[in-house]
């Protein structure tokens, strides 16, 4: 374990959305490990050191090239699957549903931007599988209009999109004639 910190160490639930970025007090304890193969050098350690004993309320995104920022990306799940280093764009996606508001939106890491939509009305009916494809659809619009040429990576944690997005790519399933 490289590091454990308890409180305010996690950003609110839909921060993107509001545009708040505050942290906020969860029950559990935030801890950041590496694998055991990994060796972080005596000059990085020294350098946490301070580091972890320093209260911050307002967190930016470690996306610089400092040996820090480095490790820590590496060690995330996107970080693991080589995404930080992919030529293309690369789309984070969520949507919610919360007590019938349903909200969809996306993040673009190489643009360093994103955005976001209140999606139907209450009296349609809700549920979470509808902002999460709107997401998805957010994100794919604003690749499109983008006009780059860039291969796209859409990072989702919706089941539904994860089981259905083969009917997205090039002609899908069921190409038509």
């Amino acid at each position: 374990m490289v590091a454990r910190a308890d409180g305010k160490c996690s950003r609110h639930k839909g921060w993107w959305r509001e545009g708040k970025d505050e942290l906020g007090t969860h029950s559990m304890a935030t801890e950041v490990w590496i694998i055991t193969r990994s060796k972080i050098p005596e000059s990085t350690r020294t350098a946490i050191q301070p580091l972890k004993q320093t209260t911050v309320t307002n967190d930016t995104p470690p996306f610089g090239s400092e040996d820090l920022e480095v490790i820590h990306r590496a060690g995330t799940e996107a970080g693991l699957l080589g995404i930080y280093n992919f030529p293309g764009a690369v789309y984070a996606t969520d949507g919610s549903n919360d007590k019938g508001v349903m909200g969809a939106g996306y993040y673009r890491l190489d643009d360093n931007r994103g955005g976001c939509c209140q999606l139907g009305r209450g009296e349609e009916g809700n549920s979470s599988n509808r902002p999460e494809l709107g997401a998805a659809c957010l994100a794919l619009e604003d690749a499109k209009n983008k006009q780059d040429g860039k291969p796209i990576i859409l990072l989702s944690d919706s089941a539904c999109f994860l089981s259905s997005y083969q009917k997205w790519i090039r002609e899908g399933k069921s190409p038509s004639m």
